[in-house]
């Protein structure tokens, strides 16, 4: 009897463990699929942020970069590495009209002239003759030059009749710093024939009479005009040329035609000190090559900006004579120049 009880509990507990163990069994493909199925999931939801990503992508690219408004398209490649702040926002023309390109060509002026109080010309003479000789001198050449030249020629024919009959060997001779020693012999020679033969020895104060000198254009003839005798006239030289076509203030190249041109936005009493204003900026801080614009007080109102160095930094080791520390072009300048903190042009052969 208690063998047949006891066989009868083991019975019992074989069949309560398989129950119990049962469960466990089915429920192990259960738990096998729910983990394959969070797996794809898993993966079907990676996937789709990988398309989203490459969706995204191209938008990222294309998105254009930051650029501060104020800089010119042409300035863009110079500033390459400068701060934004460093820029100035200039004014372009485009459509400008008459108008408003007058009062910008004036503004412009009356910058340079608080900038330039004391601009003069940069020739050193005493008197119409030694000036008309020396702009004739001054082709080709810097005004520095022709200031450490003209002591030895003037001291030597002090009148337009000792020059009239000088030999030209010897004036050659003395002319040679300035290059095209033997034209310029010429014409010197010859306009001082002229002065004695036509006009008493005297230097004429109209400008139909001075452009029959030998070697004298209206460029020569308007700055003997202004500086010598007064009379306003716009002097067209290179740097002139240069300047008033970055300012877009005429598209002209005929130095006649540009003088018209930029003569019309300006009062005729204007005219000398405008040309003085102009020559000094294209000296001293609006190269031909190289413009120092991050160092320009007209930048705002030019068109070109951007040309040149836009660093204020950089662009202030560019600047030329006094501006840069150096002395100016001529020997014997002005009292006012030397005020205000000028310096004379060393002579010939110093240094």
């Amino acid at each position: 009897m208690k063998k047949t009880a006891a066989s009868k509990k083991s019975a019992a507990a074989d069949r309560a463990s398989t129950t119990e163990e049962a469960p466990a069994t089915e429920k192990a493909p259960a738990a096998k699929k729910s983990a394959a199925a969070k797996k794809a999931a898993a993966a079907k939801k990676a996937s789709a942020k990988k398309a989203s990503a490459k969706k995204a992508a191209p938008l990222k690219r294309q998105a254009p970069a930051e650029k501060p408004a104020v800089v010119p398209k042409k300035a863009t490649a110079a500033v390459k590495g400068v701060a934004p702040a460093k820029t100035v926002a200039p004014k372009p023309p485009r459509g400008e009209s008459r108008t408003a390109l007058v009062r910008r060509a004036r503004r412009i002026n009356r910058e340079l002239a608080e900038v330039y109080p004391y601009a003069h010309p940069e020739l050193d003479f005493e008197n119409p003759f030694q000036l008309v000789v020396a702009t004739v001198l001054s082709a080709q050449t810097t005004d520095l030059r022709v200031n450490q030249t003209t002591p030895a020629l003037f001291a030597k024919y002090p009148t337009p009749e000792d020059l009239a009959a000088a030999v030209p060997e010897e004036v050659e001779e003395i002319l040679r710093p300035t290059g095209f020693f033997r034209a310029k012999t010429k014409s010197v020679i010859g306009l001082s024939k002229a002065l004695t033969e036509d006009f008493g020895g005297e230097v004429p104060g109209r400008l139909e009479d001075l452009v029959k000198l030998p070697g004298v254009g209206r460029k020569t003839a308007f700055v003997v005009l202004g500086n010598a005798f007064g009379r306003p006239g716009i002097t067209v030289d290179t740097h002139f040329q240069r300047l008033v076509r970055r300012w877009r203030w005429t598209e002209e190249t005929d130095p006649d035609k540009i003088e018209a041109a930029v003569g019309a936005l300006f009062p005729k009493s204007d005219w000398t000190d405008l040309s003085h204003h102009v020559i000094w900026h294209g000296r001293r801080i609006c190269h031909a090559r190289k413009p120092a614009c991050g160092a320009c007080p007209v930048a705002p109102l030019c068109p070109a900006y951007g040309e040149g160095e836009t660093d204020p930094e950089k662009a202030k080791k560019l600047l030329k004579y006094e501006k840069g520390g150096f002395p100016g072009q001529r020997l014997k300048p002005p009292q006012a120049y030397l005020d205000a903190g000028g310096k004379p042009a060393p002579p010939l052969g110093a240094g």
